[in-house]
């Protein structure tokens, strides 16, 4: 199987050097210095205690990569457009587009939603460009649990964490998507193939959307977050109305905000992705994290106050910092 990497981060190089192992042609699609050092090193892995390197090859233009069967996009939301409009040349009529990112796609209501199914989501994809190059009936949703990071271009460290939910988003389970569940399977990922993709994103989107901007804002690691009252009151205030937003489109929770915060303690002094990306002076994914929450609010008719709150200082800060476009 030939599979390329769009975005060899640290969760795009994660899954690469997996999907190496098992035995897939890889490529991937890199620029700068993360392509010299592909080129001249390999993709390196830190796991578990050791170091390993394989080859792969990368190009800074997709159409020496060629069609693919498989093309995992894992790149930051911010950079998805760009990808949009670069990404044609890996993709032919038979090819899977694999999203292994963070917050609400923008293929989220294609095939579930109920009344609102077929709709654009403005603040992930506001001029339609993104869901025009990538075709709804060709995405494979992945929801990550596990935790990396880069120790230079090219070089990914593994910290915990295994699992890669999968799933189409209109639902059920093709022999597509079982084929790549397979084929996760065969590289050492624990992948469970889903009947609603959605549902795992909205899950786990629930805990981060609040925490990766309070942490952005206030420099603090989760432990010193969930252990400070009012933070953890307005926290909960985000959540509840999140909670609400996915019970209008089909997908109910029924944790308390408290039980998810018992999961979050559990991470100790953890630094989260948004809180890394301001310290590197990184774009930040605000619009898939939280906007794409109000905009459902809007279009759900749920008050979103504490979400609206939450969104407009993080994405000020942002502005302020240079991260986020004015």
């Amino acid at each position: 199987m030939k599979t390329c990497i769009y975005g060899a981060g640290a969760i795009g190089g994660w899954i690469g050097a997996g999907l190496a192992r098992a035995g897939s042609a890889v490529s991937v699609v890199a620029r700068g210095e993360t392509l010299q050092a592909l080129q001249g090193h390999g993709l390196r892995l830190e796991q578990g205690g050791r170091n390993e390197a394989v080859p792969v090859q990368a190009s800074a233009d997709p159409a020496e990569l060629g069609e693919q069967d498989l093309v995992v996009i894992a790149v930051k939301a911010p950079a998805l457009l760009e990808v949009a409009r670069r990404i044609g040349p890996l993709i032919g009529p038979q090819t899977r587009v694999l999203t292994a990112m963070n917050g609400v796609p923008w293929w989220f209501l294609q095939g579930f939603g109920g009344s609102l199914a077929g709709s654009r989501l403005h603040s992930v994809d506001a001029t339609g460009e993104i869901a025009a190059a990538i075709p709804a009936a060709q995405v494979i949703g992945c929801v990550v649990h596990a935790s990396c990071s880069l120790n230079g271009p090219g070089q990914v460290k593994h910290h915990f964490g295994n699992g890669l939910i999968i799933g189409e988003p209109a639902g059920g389970r093709s022999e597509a998507v079982q084929s790549v569940g397979k084929l996760l399977a065969r590289a050492g990922f624990d992948t469970t193939v889903s009947e609603q993709i959605q549902k795992d994103t909205w899950y786990k989107l629930w805990g981060n959307m609040t925490v990766n901007p309070v942490s952005a804002l206030t420099g603090a690691t989760t432990d010193r977050i969930m252990g400070d009252e009012l933070v953890r009151q307005f926290i909960s205030s985000v959540m509840l109305e999140a909670r609400e937003i996915g019970a209008r489109i089909g997908i109910p929770i029924t944790q308390s905000p408290e039980d998810r915060h018992q999961i979050t303690l559990k991470l100790g002094a953890f630094k989260t992705s948004m809180l890394q990306d301001v310290e590197a002076g990184r774009s930040v994914e605000l619009d898939a994290l939280v906007g794409a929450v109000r905009e459902l609010g809007q279009l759900t008719g749920v008050p979103s106050p504490f979400t609206d709150a939450l969104l407009g200082l993080a994405r000020l800060q942002a502005r302020v910092k240079g991260l986020y476009p004015a």
